[in-house]
């Protein structure tokens, strides 16, 4: 088992804090479009509006998550560092392997957001190709 050095989980800051801005600019964009469809509700009752909510509102979810468990992987980090600082042996390696895992769980939450994107994109696009067929 290679040992690690304290510019190991610290090299993970900046990737990690850059992940969280990006988590909160997706956040801050949903919840723009929340309240967009909430008036569009209110006004017209369809089942696109319908389906669009119930995607975001997993998708709100799931970006709780992402951040969680980036923020649960930068705590990790600086504890590795921490326990790296008291010359402990084992116990750095574990909490450095409990960010990364931390990490990747964010980063997988955050494809399938990716893709509950998407797929309220498509749902948007067929009802435009329905309305095209119709015209046509």
């Amino acid at each position: 088992m290679t040992e690690l050095s304290i510019t190991t989980p610290a090299v993970l800051f900046p990737a990690i804090s850059l992940l969280l801005l990006a988590y909160t600019n997706r956040y801050i964009a949903i919840s723009n479009r929340i309240r967009i469809l909430h008036d569009a509700y209110h006004k017209e009752r369809n089942d696109i509006v319908i389906d669009q909510i119930r995607i975001l509102k997993k998708r709100i979810n799931l970006i709780k998550n992402m951040q969680l468990f980036g923020v649960i992987s930068i705590f990790f980090a600086a504890f590795t560092m921490f326990l790296l600082f008291e010359n402990l042996k084992i116990w750095p390696t574990w909490t450095f392997f409990m960010s990364m895992l931390s990490l990747l769980v964010s980063l997988i939450l955050s494809i399938y957001e990716i893709m509950l994107s998407n797929k309220a994109l498509f749902i948007l696009l067929r009802d435009i190709e329905k309305e095209i067929e119709k015209d046509h």
